[in-house]
């Protein structure tokens, strides 16, 4: 029964936020918290795509985001201790949709709050390429311009060891890794543009490289972030920055 309720109502919260704003409103949020923890295996996934479809709608829909996903509500911070338990114990089956999750909610984590970072960070260094790329693709949502936190966020990134692990996806990563790698390395370059890690792991070369492959700058968000993130370390560079050797 509980399979089947938490998977009616991942069916339910699909691009919803009338739906969404109900379950969240009722205590749902801190039954898949526990469910998450504790239910069998096939009501903890049902409830990892629940909440994967609810922090979409919440990404979108900042008065539901803003109602439900407060930092300090109990139910919230259960969600995310569930959520962060499965990324750092590497639960295969609800790894990704727990990415997908944390990186919904990256708008809602205040500066000081980094805990998410490094174990997303640590999936960057993965065998699997789907799994790498979505570990990319949560952390764009915490660098990316639109995060007002971009700045402390990509700093996070970089102290958590990121920039290398961006590079070897960015020279030697499958293509569906390779455009999202080069993405979240473009944020980060462009908030940080000082930073030493950068300068050392030589970001610049990289861009420049990417931007001379046709599959790789096909895509026109790729091609735009690049130059604008050249030109940005460029400028940084020609000013003799420390670091930048």
């Amino acid at each position: 029964m509980k399979a089947m309720a938490a998977r009616a109502l991942w069916q339910l919260a699909k691009g919803n936020s009338p739906i969404c704003r109900s379950i969240t409103e009722s205590r749902a949020l801190l039954c898949f918290a526990v469910l998450l923890e504790k239910g069998a295996k096939e009501v903890q996934y049902n409830s990892a795509m629940a909440l994967m479809e609810i922090t979409a709608v919440a990404e979108m829909d900042a008065d539901l985001r803003r109602s439900a996903f407060k930092p300090n509500s109990p139910a919230c911070k259960a969600v995310i201790d569930q959520l962060l338990k499965i990324i750092e114990k590497a639960d295969s089956e609800l790894l990704i949709p727990c990415m997908k999750a944390v990186g919904n909610l990256a708008r809602t984590f205040r500066a000081t709050e980094t805990r998410m970072i490094s174990p997303l960070v640590w999936w960057l260094d993965e065998r699997e390429a789907e799994i790498s790329r979505e570990a990319c693709i949560a952390l764009t949502k915490f660098a990316c311009t639109e995060n007002y936190l971009c700045l402390d966020h990509s700093n996070a990134i970089i102290s958590a060891g990121g920039a290398k692990h961006l590079i070897q996806l960015a020279y030697f990563g499958e293509q569906i890794v390779q455009i999202p790698s080069l993405v979240l390395l473009c944020y980060i370059a462009m908030h940080v543009p000082d930073s030493e890690e950068l300068a050392e792991a030589k970001v610049l070369t990289v861009l420049e490289w990417a931007s001379k492959q046709p599959h790789l700058i096909q895509d026109q968000l790729v091609e735009s972030l690049l130059q604008d993130t050249k030109g940005k370390l460029e400028l940084y560079q020609t000013r003799g920055s420390r670091g930048f050797h």
